[in-house]
């Protein structure tokens, strides 16, 4: 009756957990939104797939804007006095010191532009940006930028805000070509656009950068998003992420304006015009391609005809002008170019696992037996507002870097194989989004660890079901409300899923450890387990693969509360049973019993709470490269003993003080 597991799984795996920018600390929404999710199922696979056969990558966000206008506010603002990189490094430690708080087990931690990660991360870029243009995928194009004439410069990404001119967004937090909800646009069609330098608005002037031919990978893309469609395992975010831009280049122009539009229609390029639907403010006009629209927006602008572009695959843009990025390899006789922050922070986690490959003893090269094998799985784990980099642009690249001409639905052994989106929705603060740059402050992820132990935030987040909808986080320490934040007949939302652990696993743990003290000398009794209980459990680590293969974190909540439950219920009845009876084969049975499905939760559960886990596998006093692993019968807990040892039919355990939690509760929790 060994458990025999049903559920695929490949022979390698890559967990890659996004990439926070190196200009703060990490805000609760880092964490619970990406790095605990991307933790709980490395952890998993480790356990799953053995600990040598998985890579957990992320690392700083080095470069970008947002470092650049940070540093500037923190000189000015602040008096630091050090470089950007010191400055860079500085919130890289800090950020390293958050995840290490919250037990994000990472195989590497480093920074695009730190140590040897740095350095395997230019040799990786140049690479790629080679691979493309001998490919023909990147086109050097002259474009407008922003200038900002006051100070004499050029403006990049975060130096510039406006509201943005996508169609029904209504984000008033735009940059140079991207908004806060993540829609892509060009530079020149940006609303409103103000200097951060000087509040001048700035002016628009040419600049050459290398550019990846995005939209000539629709067809392609739009089969990957059809298989992605088909898949029932992909959440449903991340198709409408992928297909959201493989539309047809629109405009949108106000019903007043009709008239206007219909004096120079004849001037723009062949275009079709869609009457405004019912209810709506604006008609459309649709083009061929994304040129076109580009023309037709020029005549337009001329005629004073205002309009918003819809969502469209544009040319994305690879190289900027500022100095303190990865450099641009040289091509065509340029070579005085850095990479634009997105376009590099895809291929980062590819630098990340071969210098994590490396550090193991590897050469750089080993990187493709995780990145380009049909036998093995990359898992990326990030947030929706991220979905046109990971679920667009990064789809096309990989096909660019091959032989750029179709995206196979299983690509060719040796070619860089496309991952698995795990992205989640936002998780809220209240019901606002958790941002660091909003206007509602969210607890930085260190201040809540003064209220809540790691493991009670940690389950907490895992059970919101961010893979569904949005959900906000309501930590009653932080309620706006102070006579709710001070009632303690107000529940804590925060500690429900906690309680689980706190309350019910601890009493499941203690009732085995202080009964093996109490009636059997300190020794767990060896011995065939009841076949209903391991049918029980079974049915459990089955279910509990199907639920992980499909990444539905918060229904392994739900199932563990279940199954810990009644393993409490098999405990408390069988013992009550037996001490009525006064029976020492019936007491020695249920123990018998209750340690194999404690061994069973405690597996399951490690990926959520690894350090009560590793308290309850010490006191066991078993291996835990043994007892965390899936590669055994699951029949008893001889399993895990000597022969010796089951001859006997016991196993010492380390003796328990009084009233010893596993699970603790926060010291706060106590007043």
């Amino acid at each position: 009756m060994s458990y025999v597991s049903t559920t695929p799984w490949p022979r390698r795996a890559v967990v890659t957990a996004g990439m926070p920018y190196g200009n703060k600390k990490l805000h609760f929404g880092h964490v619970a939104g990406v790095f605990v999710p991307a933790d709980a199922y490395a952890r998993f696979l480790r356990d799953r797939l053995g600990r040598d056969n998985v890579l957990f990558v992320s690392g700083t966000d080095c470069f970008g804007s947002p470092i650049q206008e940070g540093y500037r506010k923190a000189c000015e603002n602040e008096g630091f006095e050090g470089t950007i990189g010191d400055y860079v490094q500085r919130n890289h430690d800090a950020q390293k010191a958050t995840l290490d708080a919250y037990d994000i087990d990472l195989s590497i931690y480093e920074g695009s532009g730190i140590g040897r990660a740095g350095e395997v991360h230019q040799l990786v870029t140049n690479s790629v940006l080679r691979r493309l243009h001998e490919n023909g995928h990147l086109t050097l194009m002259e474009t407008l930028q922003f200038y900002d004439a006051k100070v004499g410069a050029f403006l990049n990404g975060r130096q510039v805000l406006g509201h943005c001119p996508v169609q029904g967004c209504k984000s008033e937090k735009a940059y140079a070509d991207e908004c806060d909800l993540g829609h892509q646009f060009n530079p020149e069609d940006l609303i409103k656009p103000v200097s951060t330098l000087s509040g001048e608005v700035p002016e628009m002037r040419p600049v050459r950068n290398w550019y990846f031919d995005l939209p000539n990978f629709r067809a392609q893309l739009q089969e990957h998003a059809s298989r992605l469609e088909a898949d029932e395992e992909v959440r449903p975010v991340v198709v409408k992420g992928a297909k959201e831009f493989l539309v047809p280049p629109v405009m949108y122009i106000k019903n007043e304006l009709e008239q206007d539009y219909r004096a120079v229609a004849d001037k723009l390029p062949k275009h079709s015009f869609h009457e405004a639907e019912k209810g709506k403010q604006s008609f459309e006009i649709e083009f061929e391609s994304i040129e076109d629209r580009d023309r037709a927006r020029d005549v337009l602008f001329e005629a004073g005809v205002r309009f918003r572009t819809g969502k469209a695959l544009v040319p994305f843009r690879i190289s900027g002008n500022v100095e303190w990025g990865v450099k641009v390899p040289e091509m065509e006789g340029v070579d005085d170019l850095t990479v634009w922050c997105w376009p590099e922070s895809l291929w980062a986690p590819i630098s990340f696992s071969a210098t994590a490959l490396e550090e193991r003893g590897f050469d750089l090269a080993s990187v493709r037996d995780w990145w380009c094998s049909s036998d093995a799985c990359v898992y990326q784990f990030i947030g929706q507002d991220n979905l046109y980099f990971y679920g667009v642009a990064q789809p096309a690249l990989w096909v660019g870097l091959e032989d750029g001409n179709a995206m196979q639905a299983e690509p060719a052994e040796g070619q860089l194989q496309q991952t698995r989106l795990i992205a989640n929705h936002h998780i809220l603060f209240g019901k606002t989004k958790a941002s660091s740059s909003g206007s509602v402050k969210p607890p930085s992820a260190d201040d809540l660890l003064n209220y809540y132990t790691v493991e009670q935030l940690r389950a907490h987040w895992l059970g919101l079901g961010l893979g569904q909808k949005s959900v906000g986080f309501k930590p009653k320490p932080f309620d706006p409300d102070e006579e709710k934040r001070n009632d303690p007949r107000v529940a804590d939302p925060a500690l429900k899923e906690g309680a689980l652990l706190t309350n019910v696993f601890n009493r499941l743990a203690r009732s085995c450890f202080y009964e093996a003290q109490k009636n059997f000398e300190g020794m767990m009794p060896i011995g065939e387990v009841d076949e209903a209980v391991v049918s029980r459990a079974h049915e459990t680590m089955a279910e509990y693969e199907r639920i992980m293969h499909r990444a539905e974190l918060h229904s392994v909540m739900n199932l563990m509360d279940d199954f810990i439950r009644w393993g409490n219920k098999h405990w408390a009845d069988g013992i009550k049973t037996a001490e009525a009876a006064d029976d020492a084969d019936a007491r020695r049975q249920v123990l018998v019993d209750s340690f194999f499905v404690l061994r069973v939760a405690t597996l399951l559960m490690h990926p959520v709470a690894p350090r009560g886990c590793e308290k309850i596998v010490d006191c066991l006093q078993v291996a835990p490269e043994a007892f965390f692993s899936w590669n055994a019968p699951f029949v008893d807990m001889g399993e895990l003993c000597s022969r010796e040892e089951v001859a006997a039919g016991g196993h010492a355990v380390r003796e328990l003080p009084p009233r010893t939690d596993f699970f603790e509760r926060h010291p706060s929790q106590f007043k």
